[in-house]
């Protein structure tokens, strides 16, 4: 069940947090698209399982161009999803259960179709003319610079109306709000108030490092490719992006939200930063005290699975964030689902789903669970004429898009579409993943989603693992090893990040004694820790 930690104001500092897709989650009403009533009738698996809280993804009104990454109404639950009435039902389902609810707030830019928008661009002297961030063309009509889109060329577009470009860090379809004007930035915090007046427990904020953009539109110089987090298929990975986001002005406002959050006993923001080289400095700044509570970067949603490359960000990261407070993830529903990432043998995935669990959950921070991780689901191979994602549609076929880790969830092997939808889904569900439902696995006390269950219950059981600090104890040879403490509790956790044996030598001055209840199958003999290929151990040093 869940951890139960509802009565704690930082109930969140360690806490495990299930994303919740809710397009592909479970369907209600047999349109083929998951909706809020769904989501509420599956919030007992993910309470099960042993979550402390949810991450519910976009659920506003919409056009849908980015599935629902492009509010047209902040307000207001979008048809597709259902009611204001039944957000109020799943959040009080969600409380009765014992799991915190988050809510994405995607406030850094709107969809065109936002009353606000169309305002804005009607002409230059309106009462909204300047909530968006417009700019001349150069004499040559060309972009005011040189900045670029995440979906794929410009990051500007004219408007004939208003002859000017307006900026649009992603789709065309998702202008850039202007933080810049204390209107907007006192908007957005009026559209957080109401969803914490209605009983929400914080927020996932989206894209938290584009609020603000350069107010003096100076070009991007060029950078390596290999720096950025983008795939080099992707033009945005040829520019070092010093003023299209991550400007100082963030901080005044990130303070201003902290403010606001402070009303509210517990309310918790976890913010998403995409800032390449600059990620953990940025998150050093954005979880200082009076700001957001967490914030996590794309060091592991992207990066392989090595014991030295886990053994530097964690390093990199503690050394830079001395005050705040990590979140982790290695799926999410933006990227590649982590069993396919790190390795290419199917016969292994179980094995990198049980270790990649253990392994998040021993890392300082709280971490996020993606829907379906539990299964150890394997990103879903998807046809051109099946996608919908308009980011995979363009980079096709060297970027595939978000759509293969988006398909519907699958609950029950021996139903239509696995449970998910009467009807046909908006993405075909997988037939590999059916072998893996949830049905399938209910009483398979071996399976991957017994593991994750168990895992969970035994890190709960242990507050260092929870709460405590970390040190890197080796990092080499495909090792990884993590000591956590918290005031008397010492564990020692050692892992295989190969798929081949191997022993970590335990450091002189160091014993270790065997402790029960993980779940991970090493061994412990003779002062040296034996682990088969993708295996872990933990243990308590005395």
């Amino acid at each position: 069940m869940a951890s139960g930690t509802s009565g704690t104001a930082d109930w969140w500092r360690g806490a495990v947090i299930y994303q919740i897709y809710p397009r592909s989650f479970q369907d209600s009403n047999g349109d083929g698209v998951g909706d809020l009533a769904g989501a509420a009738r599956r919030l007992g698996h993910v309470a099960d399982l042993g979550a402390d809280a949810i991450w519910l993804s976009p659920f506003f009104a919409s056009p849908m161009k980015d599935f629902g990454y492009d509010v047209s109404d902040y307000r207001q639950v979008d048809p597709m999803f259902g009611s204001l009435d039944d957000f109020k039902h799943l959040l009080g389902e969600a409380h009765r259960l014992g799991l915190r609810v988050l809510i994405d707030q995607v406030i850094s830019h709107s969809s065109d179709q936002h009353p606000w928008f169309a305002e804005s661009r009607r002409d230059r002297d309106n009462p909204k003319a300047d909530w968006y961030v417009w700019a001349d063309p150069k004499p040559d009509g060309t972009p005011p610079n040189n900045w670029l889109s995440l979906f794929g060329g410009p990051a500007w577009q004219w408007d004939t109306r208003r002859g000017q470009y307006y900026l649009h860090n992603f789709l065309v379809e998702q202008p850039d709000l202007n933080f810049h004007n204390p209107e907007v930035r006192a908007a957005m915090l009026d559209v957080l108030r109401f969803w914490l007046d209605l009983g929400v427990d914080g927020f996932r904020l989206d894209t938290l490092n584009f609020y603000f953009h350069d107010a003096q539109l100076r070009d991007n110089p060029p950078a390596d490719p290999a720096t950025c987090e983008e795939p080099p298929s992707n033009p945005y990975a040829y520019q070092d992006h010093l003023y299209d986001k991550t400007q100082p002005e963030n901080l005044d406002f990130l303070s201003d939200m902290g403010r606001l959050l402070a009303e509210y006993p517990g309310a918790t923001a976890l913010g998403e930063v995409v800032a390449g080289p600059q990620t953990h400095a940025t998150i050093a700044a954005y979880t200082e005290p009076g700001r957001v509570q967490m914030c996590y970067g794309f060091d592991f949603l992207n990066g392989p699975l090595s014991a030295s490359f886990f053994a530097e960000r964690i390093r990199r990261f503690e050394s830079a964030v001395t005050n705040g407070w990590p979140c982790w993830s290695f799926s999410n529903h933006d990227r590649t689902r982590h069993v396919s990432r790190w390795t290419g043998d199917p016969a292994d995935r179980d094995a990198v789903a049980r270790l990649s669990l253990a392994l998040l959950g021993s890392m300082r921070g709280s971490m996020c669970i993606y829907q379906g991780e539990e299964l150890g689901l394997p990103e879903a191979e998807l046809a051109f004429e099946d996608l919908q994602d308009p980011y995979g549609i363009t980079f096709w076929p060297e970027g595939k898009g978000r759509d293969g880790c988006r398909t519907p969830m699958p609950w029950d092997a021996g139903a239509p579409n696995g449970g998910f939808s009467e009807a046909k889904p908006w993405l075909p569900v997988s037939p590999a993943h059916l072998l893996l439902a949830v049905s399938a696995q209910a009483d398979d006390a071996t399976g991957v989603m017994a593991f994750y269950s168990n895992f969970l219950a035994f890190r709960r059981a242990h507050p260092a693992l929870v709460r405590g600090g970390i040190e890197v104890l080796g990092g080499e040879n495909g090792m990884l090893a993590l000591r956590r403490r918290l005031e008397d509790e010492d564990l020692v956790c050692v892992f295989n990040l190969s798929a081949r044996p191997a022993e970590w030598a335990v450091p002189d001055g160091l014993s270790l004694a065997p402790v029960e209840g993980h779940g991970l199958t090493g061994t412990l003999q003779d002062g040296k820790v034996g682990l088969g290929p993708w295996q872990g151990l933990i243990a308590a040093a005395v």
